[in-house]
């Protein structure tokens, strides 16, 4: 089984154990991603938004597993979170992660044509939820985010600009536009 993993953020720049073959490539699926989730250490992170992302092109790799439960496993382990937050589609059976967790983001049809296209039989990515409002009793707003990264302790603050700077240059956002924009170093 050829399974792609579909990555945005961290995992281009910091795959760590996560197994691959060659490179990240950026011919992945087009997304709506943003800087919308709070991490545990306080930064903004990229995560599909459809609210409030902006369409991008992702980043793409082999994974060295041919099997698909291998491959979320590694996933999982290399986001040091829970199967739930694991997206799938396997395009030979037709299942997809949806089935099982039906509150992820639907982009389950999106990916399937994407792995088509490429002769991909399975795909897995992170499927970490916006929760921005939950931990900052705010709605998410650019401004909002703006505000939240001028609030955070100096130490933080540069944590979390490191991030977003170092997030791959095809990943423009509304978030990181306003950041480049205005030369923020907050």
């Amino acid at each position: 089984m050829k399974i792609a993993i579909i990555a945005w953020g961290s995992l281009v720049w910091d795959p760590r154990t996560l197994q691959i073959k060659g490179n990240w490539d950026n011919n992945g699926p087009m997304l709506n991603i943003e800087f919308s989730r709070v991490s545990k250490d306080g930064r903004l992170t990229l995560v599909i938004d459809p609210n409030n992302g902006e369409e991008v092109k992702t980043y793409f790799a082999q994974s060295k597993r041919n099997d698909l439960g291998d491959a979320i496993a590694d996933l999982r382990d290399r986001e040091g979170t829970i199967k739930k937050q694991i997206g799938f589609v396997d395009v030979n059976s037709g299942n997809d992660s949806k089935a099982e967790f039906p509150d992820q983001i639907d982009v389950f049809q999106n990916i399937r044509n994407w792995c088509q296209s490429l002769n991909f039989d399975a795909a897995v990515w992170t499927s970490l939820p916006s929760q921005f409002k939950d931990q900052t009793k705010l709605d998410f707003s650019v401004d909002n985010a703006i505000s939240y990264l001028k609030d955070l302790p100096k130490s933080a603050r540069e944590n979390a600009l490191e991030y977003i700077r170092k997030a791959p240059k095809e990943i423009v956002t509304p978030v990181r536009k306003i950041i480049k924009e205005f030369n923020y170093d907050l």
